[in-house]
């Protein structure tokens, strides 16, 4: 037997259907398939999954018990399996403190060359240069760079007293815990309006420093410190270094903060002995602010006669190398890791690994050409050929045609989605995929349509002298009622330009962004798209019952699972084990709300029909008009209730997509929208598309496909590259014309599809 082969046998996870199939290692094997034909069910759920469980079995008790516990997946036998690295879209945190510098480890190597040659020479540890620690970090905002504080006007209604409920925090309602204590303090008067305290009785209550309190003063039966509660809550805000979040994702609890730019070290995060040294005249955080392919000419040029900086600076060079290489040179150092999208989080993740010396490892990627414009596909293929030729495998999902057509071997899952997938189309080199029937190969053989129709326009909405980011001072016309795509090099500011510039000003506006759903074992599909509720409104009027007694979260749900179908056993030391309730059989009800029917099916039954079957079975208008969104979407085969921690990327892309269309609305945009569709589902996009156009509905889309780019009515491109070195509108009208923009990289690429 060979072990240059991983031999999986009897793969039955998910959707897959009892799959046999042996894969060539330390090559690039690419993993093709439409959405939810079983791709990641293959490489993340089983294969992934069993090599990182092997992996920590190898690990002491003590170790295993503080890492994740993974249970086997459903498969045979998988052997020849390497050490496994995940390379995803995951974010990489919302922690203020985590930066692009940080993450990557140049901040480290950074400081300790500014500790060694900078000038002044202040003898400094390089920890002194360190936004995290003591030493370096701006007393003023903690290091953050920027100052939190709450809005008192929201924090406040000053018409009331603390007992009526003054203070509008979630901590603090009615009859909690913190309020019942606060007043117990017997420091204010709790039957006091506060618009009557005076400025120092306010002030004492919002900011005061810790106190230690007698108990015998108190009306409580310990000592306990009191700080002014505006005072407490910031100081957890900071201590937690959060981001500030979006004001659509804003909650009961972090409304009430405002973050604003440290007025002493201006968001640099430094005090102002480290921003005092220098090197060429440079700063650290004015370094740590630069472009990464700029601190790359930088360090390049740095002079150090001693030679004591060579071998930091060599470590520096190599790392930006890369980061310029992948694609995401436009970015800064001090960038929050939070602020990153998907893809150019997975970017730096894969960047790191260039550095790894380690070998005969499995890289596991999940559609890393996501969020790159075609330029930067030959980038990206670079590095994987250099992860492949350093001794390991690298094994990819991936929709991307020139991507899969550049692959050294190819596993095509299908033939279709659901239960019509999981099972191996294809398993072998690209050239066979061409001579097959299966639905990539089709599309990769299919030669592009003819000339499309461009609707013609009158009116427009305006955006005049933008400059969010990096635009430069941009004053461009959207065309009301047609397809219009805005397109460009990654960094280029396409996103500012509609996120930060045109929704603001249009707010009715429709979004269809890259946010994940939420995933949650409760969730499905039903819940999810909204028809559950009206699922569950009519078995209560067939039946004469309250609707809540027919939902697996409230009270029906099985007593022994509380409705989650399955039972969880806690093995301490070992994983813990999941099997099916054996009292409500996995269909998470009691079985006195299985016994009510409506028109012959139980509630369990229902959630077990596909989307297509339900729009057959209901004759209700409301429910049928949310199903025939799914089906537009292409997702008609997905059962009611599957849970949404169990869908592909792809198809929580397009059950968003079927959520935001049941919004009336006569702007749409759309933020890279084909992310995770397979090249036949891109045809199926588009149709919806243009009903809505057909509408007379304007649609805005930020996209780097060139299938959807060259049916566009209209296209808005910027460039000519990312960072400080885009941000112009170079051109607007339709995609023949762009074909000819000499400046345009969008239009030398078209050219290959029109």
């Amino acid at each position: 037997m060979t072990n240059q082969n991983i031999i999986i046998r009897n793969a039955h996870t998910n959707n897959l259907k009892n799959v046999d199939v042996e894969i060539p290692k330390h090559k690039l094997v690419v993993f093709t398939g439409v959405s939810g034909s079983g791709k990641s069910s293959l490489l993340f759920d089983t294969i992934y999954t069993e090599a990182q469980r092997q992996l920590i079995e190898t690990f002491g008790t003590f170790a295993r018990a503080r890492l994740p516990k993974l249970s086997r997946p459903d498969v045979d036998d998988i052997l020849n399996l390497s050490t496994p690295i995940v390379i995803d879209q995951r974010r990489l945190g919302n922690n203020l403190r985590s930066t692009v510098g940080t993450v990557t480890e140049l901040s480290t190597y950074i400081r300790l060359l500014y500790s060694r040659i900078g000038q002044p020479f202040l003898s400094l540890p390089s920890f002194a240069f360190s936004f995290n620690h003591p030493e370096g970090l701006c007393p003023h905002c903690h290091g953050l760079g920027k100052q939190v504080k709450i809005d008192l006007n929201l924090f406040l209604d000053k018409e009331k007293s603390l007992r009526e409920g003054a203070i509008q925090h979630g901590h603090y309602k009615s009859n909690s815990y913190l309020l019942k204590e606060l007043i117990g303090y017997n420091l204010f008067d709790a039957d006091k309006k506060l618009k009557d305290y005076s400025d120092e009785e306010l002030n004492k209550l919002l900011y005061s420093e810790p106190v230690l309190l007698d108990k015998s003063t108190t009306k409580l039966t310990y000592n306990r410190n009191f700080e002014g509660i505006a005072r407490k809550l910031e100081h957890a805000i900071i201590d937690r270094a959060d981001d500030e979040p979006d004001d659509d994702e804003k909650n009961a609890y972090n409304k009430f903060f405002t973050y604003q730019i440290c007025d002493a070290c201006h968001g640099s995060r430094l005090n102002e002995r480290a921003r005092s040294v220098k090197i060429n005249g440079v700063s650290i955080d004015e370094l740590f602010g630069m472009e990464i392919s700029d601190v790359l000419e930088f360090v390049r040029k740095v002079d150090d006669p001693m030679e004591i900086s060579r071998p930091i600076i060599r470590k520096v060079s190599f790392l930006l190398e890369q980061l310029v290489e992948i694609g995401v040179g436009y970015i800064s150092l001090e960038r929050p890791v939070s602020t990153l999208s998907g893809g150019e989080s997975q970017r730096v993740k894969m960047a790191r690994q260039l550095d790894c010396d380690l070998v005969d490892l499995l890289y596991v990627l999940d559609e890393p050409s996501i969020g790159l414009h075609p330029r930067d596909t030959e980038k990206l293929m670079s590095v994987l050929h250099r992860l492949r030729d350093k001794g390991n495998s690298v094994f990819v999902v991936e929709h991307d045609p020139d991507i899969i057509r550049q692959a050294e071997w190819i596993i095509d899952i299908g033939p279709k989605a659901g239960r019509l997938g999981g099972n191996v189309v294809y398993n072998g080199l690209p050239k066979g995929l061409f001579d097959t029937n299966s639905l990539t190969a089709q599309c990769l053989r299919k030669k592009p349509s003819g000339d499309s129709v461009r609707k013609a326009w009158k009116e427009f909405y305006s955006i005049n002298h933008a400059c969010a980011n990096n635009l430069k001072d941009v004053s461009v016309r959207i065309p009301k009622g047609i397809l219009t795509c805005i397109t460009g090099v990654a960094g280029c500011g396409k996103s500012s330009l509609i996120h930060q510039c045109f929704l603001p000003a249009h707010p009715e506006a429709v979004v269809i962004d890259q946010q994940p759903i939420g995933r949650t074992s409760r969730g499905n599909i039903g819940t999810y798209i909204g028809i559950f509720d009206f699922i569950r409104k009519e078995f209560a009027a067939a039946t004469g019952h309250d609707a809540s007694l027919f939902s697996f979260n409230s009270k029906g749900a099985c007593p022994k699972c509380n409705g989650q179908g399955v039972l969880s056993y806690e093995m301490h030391f070992l994983d813990s084990v999941k099997t099916r309730c054996d009292e409500c059989e996995g269909k998470r009800y009691k079985l006195e709300v299985l016994e009510l029917k409506y028109q012959g099916k139980d509630i369990a039954e229902v959630l077990d029909m596909t989307v297509n079957q339900a729009e057959e079975f209901f004759k209700v208008a409301k429910i049928n008009r949310h199903l025939e969104l799914l089906q537009e979407v292409g997702l008609g085969y997905l059962k009611l209730g599957q849970s949404l921690s169990t869908l592909s990327g792809g198809e929580s892309q397009r059950l968003k997509i079927a959520t935001e269309l049941r919004k009336r609305g006569n702007i749409y945009i759309m933020d890279e929208p084909t992310t995770g569709l397979h090249i036949s589902d891109i045809d199926n996009f588009y149709h919806i598309v243009k009903k809505l156009v057909d509408a007379e509905n304007t649609v805005i889309i930020i996209e780097h496909n060139l299938d959807i780019i060259r049916r566009a009515d209209w296209i808005i491109d910027l460039g000519p590259e990312g960072g400080k070195r885009g941000g112009e509108v170079i051109f607007e009208s339709t995609p023949e014309d762009l074909m000819k923009c000499e400046r345009s990289w969008t239009g030398r690429y078209l050219k290959g599809v029109i």
